[in-house]
């Protein structure tokens, strides 16, 4: 709980600061609005709507959750973080609940839509008799096996209910009986069978009905053997408190008190409760008194479906223009599928930039060095990995085949923890030397280090002789070695030999297996030691240039800014005159355009089909710019609490090539968003010139490039 206290911006001024829960929120209505934006193809604007159902879950399990345990610490607390996290709380429910609201005008909007194409979410009031049959038979057949209603008048013990599941509440009577109507409980089986049923396709309409209503349908035959003549449900959710606190029991090994930590999760504190509005009030009540909800648990009413993060994987129906065109990934121009990707990268650094280009040469490069007899060993971070990873494979791959494997598994990666333990089994029974970070900072850097023994000439005083060395290659990456995210994220990952990048990389390694002293490095930035007291001395530079009139700017692309210090940094910078252009996907809390102040800041964000997660920056630096590639946002905890890294770019090509990404992402008019207006809404960029959007025209630049070259 302190050290997510310390994850709160405490000092800056209000009319300077949007609070970082604010800002969140704000970035979630940018979902919001592509979900209601009516030139977007229909079923993708469904999934928005399962983005930003997604979104919100997590953000009441971690961030709401951290202000109402900060509720209940003591009185200090509003003196130590300068606001009160009561009223922040207010602030959030206020915000949520306009919000839910909007959301379901958007999926009544989406539902009329889809109809003009003849397809129809229908409920079970609305089946016909043949409809009928054929849902009761799928009831039986696949959904009443799963079932296990829960008879709450007849059990002693309140049960505890799943974070993250959806359940009927169901309401259940007899007419002509004095007794007291009965309640009951189904949670619904999504883990197991989908939410979805698509019904018959007749006379060129598609009917789809969702698993809740499929039960719905059905109560009469569950509740058969009672006698009921009155059968309703009503959807309910439940969020809870999913911060993980780790024991100080000595006892227990790292690994031990994370699987603790995990099922403690199942009994978190309750920090949402979502229910139908149309729920007859006394069942509401029952269930509320009985889960011990209350006002400060924010009660929400919403519509007659929850969970809407189940519609990310909405069935695909009707024509092509209700989804986005897909395109396929690229070639890297560079890169010959059919020859040695580390000799390529012996000759130039690669920077390769997914979605736009494959992911298959990293997926090469650990390939290759699992067979390739030279290759001594392989160190690599995993952070966050496919379901059926490529790379997993690979590593065990190269172990069988006689090489050191080294893989850093950081064990608390958020809700990829219990997969990351069972991927760190299985990666240690295939004979892999595993490591985990310290229990008080997560390893977010993304490395690979490919050590190779090869011939080199070595110079001697009066002649150059052959001699075997080891060669060492390396991968440096924004996102996570995940060829499944990287099907949806943009990132880099840079393909790199340089001498002195390359050391710095062995430092780190050896920095997190030894747990000594931090080294000093002459090229990466690294947190928590040295990345933020090296940007700041990056941006005094700027700001020492532009006192002397000399041209001075800072790029930015983020996915969050909320670190204080470095907002007064910029603060200061753009007093001194720096031009600073923030790009911002997510939390924002700094505020462009302050007369004074920051009116030197510009500040937007762009969100479209593909995730914007690379962070790059780039210092003007009198002419000789800085650029790097960071897995690090400009936030507290990556700055001050992980290992995180930023690596410079070198290569002439490449500084071009990010030069070009980044004023594609400036030049957007269609799906950037300005972060400084005035009364705190985002709005899109408006622009009287042909419409530019960044994703799609980057896409057609890189095509230009590639070659014959086909995966």
């Amino acid at each position: 709980m302190e050290e997510e206290l310390k994850n709160i911006p405490t000092s800056l001024d209000k009319a300077q600061y949007v609070n970082r829960e604010i800002s969140w929120l704000r970035f979630n209505e940018r979902v919001l609005q592509e979900a209601a934006d009516p030139s977007v193809p229909l079923l993708i604007r469904m999934k928005f709507l399962g983005i930003f159902s997604s979104n919100l879950d997590e953000f009441f399990r971690v961030r709401v959750a951290v202000l109402k345990r900060a509720t209940n610490v003591n009185k200090q607390v509003k003196n130590t973080l300068g606001f009160s996290p009561k009223k922040i709380l207010k602030q959030i429910h206020k915000k949520v609940v306009k919000q839910q609201k909007r959301f379901e005008k958007i999926f009544a909007d989406i539902q009329k839509g889809l109809s003009q194409y003849h397809i129809y979410l229908i409920n079970e009031k609305n089946l016909t008799p043949e409809r009928g049959k054929l849902v009761k038979n799928y009831f039986h057949d696949k959904v009443r096996p799963l079932l296990v209603p829960l008879m709450l008048s007849n059990i002693n013990k309140f049960p505890s209910l799943m974070d993250g599941s959806i359940y009927l509440a169901v309401y259940l009577d007899k007419v002509d009986s004095e007794a007291p109507p009965q309640y009951a409980l189904i949670e619904m089986p999504t883990d197991k069978i989908s939410r979805f049923l698509v019904l018959d396709k007749s006379n060129g309409k598609t009917f789809i009905m969702l698993l809740d209503d499929v039960v719905r349908y059905c109560l009469d035959d569950i509740f058969a053997i009672f006698g009921y003549d009155a059968c309703c449900a009503f959807t309910i959710k439940i969020t809870k408190d999913a911060e993980t606190d780790l024991d100080n029991d000595v006892s227990k090994s790292f690994l031990e008190l994370i699987k603790i930590s995990i099922n403690k999760r199942k009994y978190g504190q309750h920090v949402r409760f979502i229910h139908d509005e149309e729920m007859i009030p006394e069942l509401r009540d029952f269930l509320i008194e009985k889960l011990k909800i209350t006002d400060e648990d924010n009660i929400i009413p919403g519509g007659r479906y929850h969970n809407f993060k189940d519609f990310m994987v909405f069935p695909t129906v009707g024509p092509p223009q209700l989804s986005s065109k897909k395109l396929l990934p690229l070639p890297h121009p560079l890169i010959d599928p059919t020859k040695s990707i580390i000799q390529l990268i012996k000759q130039k650094d690669i920077m390769l930039h997914v979605p736009y280009q494959s992911y298959h040469p990293m997926i090469d490069f650990l390939r290759e060095a699992a067979i390739d007899p030279a290759v001594v060993s392989i160190k690599i971070s995993l952070y966050r990995v496919a379901k059926q990873s490529n790379i997993i494979n690979a590593l065990i791959n190269a172990c069988k085949n006689g090489k050191k494997v080294v893989a850093v598994v950081e064990l608390q990666a958020r809700f990829d923890e219990e997969a990351n333990i069972e991927w760190a089994k299985v990666l240690q029974d295939a004979g892999i030397k595993v490591m985990h970070g310290p229990a008080n900072m997560k390893i977010h850097a993304k490395l690979c280090l490919i050590s190779k023994k090869e011939t080199v000439l070595v110079k001697h005083e009066k002649e150059e002789k052959e001699e075997l060395k080891t060669v060492n290659y390396a991968a440096v990456s924004t996102g996570n070695f995940n060829e499944d995210t990287a099907k949806v994220y943009s990132d880099f990952t840079l393909f790199t030999s340089h001498k002195g990048i390359i050391k710095d990389i062995k430092k780190v390694f050896s920095h997190i297996e030894k747990r000594g002293n931090s080294p000093e490095y002459n090229h990466l930035l690294v947190s928590p030691h040295y990345l933020y007291q090296q940007l700041c001395q990056f941006i005094d530079i700027e700001i020492a240039h532009a006192k002397a009139g000399k041209p001075a700017a800072i790029i930015a692309k983020l996915n969050s800014l909320n670190d204080e210090g470095m907002i007064n940094k910029l603060y200061e910078a753009s007093k001194a005159g720096v031009k600073i252009q923030l790009i911002v996907r997510g939390i924002c809390s700094l505020i462009p355009g302050i007369p004074e102040l920051s009116e030197n800041i510009t500040a937007i964000s762009i969100v479209d089909k593909y995730l914007e997660h690379a962070r790059v920056y780039v210092f003007e630096n009198g002419g000789e710019k800085r650029y790097y590639i960071a897995s690090a946002d400009w936030m507290e905890r990556n700055l001050h609490r992980r290992i995180e890294i930023a690596c410079p770019i070198y290569d002439k090509s490449l500084q071009q090539e990010l030069d070009t990404f980044l004023q594609f992402q400036l030049n957007d008019n269609v799906k950037a968003r300005c972060l400084n207006h005035p009364d705190g809404i985002d709005i899109r960029q408006t622009n009287e010139q042909q419409a530019f959007r960044m994703q799609n025209e980057l896409y057609y630049y890189f095509q230009q490039q590639t070659t014959h070259f086909r995966y």
